[in-house]
């Protein structure tokens, strides 16, 4: 538990120092607002799961998924995980009830969902990045990541 709030916490510290330069901010901004729009002109939602809390906020949300995907199937989902949230993105992770996780993460990555881990996270814990399932990409942090894609590409915050 205490590790959980200690790789929230760096998480949280490299938004606040700002991953990003003055120079390529522009440009990301530029980008982001030109896939908001890209988003709009094809009728497409955007959402960001922001998981932190382990492997009984994963279960719930891979359903939430798995009905917003039923609900809207063009909608463009991107999980990303901190903290314990990305327990559930280790190779041979398991659901309370004994089912793997991996299988659940390449189906979604099959329909588009994109499953990304906090570095700060995986580095405060210790963890080899190649324990990750194939699908998941490290991102350098899980806040300033959840943070850029609602400020700089127009997605919108769901935390199940």
């Amino acid at each position: 538990m205490a590790l959980a709030s200690l790789a929230a916490a760096l998480c949280a510290a490299t938004l606040l120092a700002g991953p990003c330069g003055a120079a390529d901010s522009a440009s990301a901004r530029a980008q982001g607002a030109a896939r908001t729009a890209t988003h709009a002109a094809e009728g497409r939602v955007a959402v960001v799961y922001h998981l932190s809390e382990g492997i009984d906020q994963a279960a719930r949300a891979l359903g939430n998924i798995r009905n917003h995907l039923a609900a809207d199937p063009t909608v463009h989902i991107v999980v990303v995980g901190l903290g314990g949230g990305i327990d559930f993105m280790l190779s041979g992770a398991h659901d309370a009830h004994g089912n793997p996780f991996d299988v659940t993460i390449e189906d979604l990555a099959r329909q588009g969902v994109e499953f990304r881990a906090c570095n700060n996270t995986l580095h405060a814990r210790g963890i080899d990045p190649a324990r990750l399932v194939p699908e998941a990409q490290v991102v350098p942090a899980g806040v300033a990541e959840i943070a850029r894609l609602q400020a700089r590409e127009g997605f919108a915050y769901i935390r199940p």
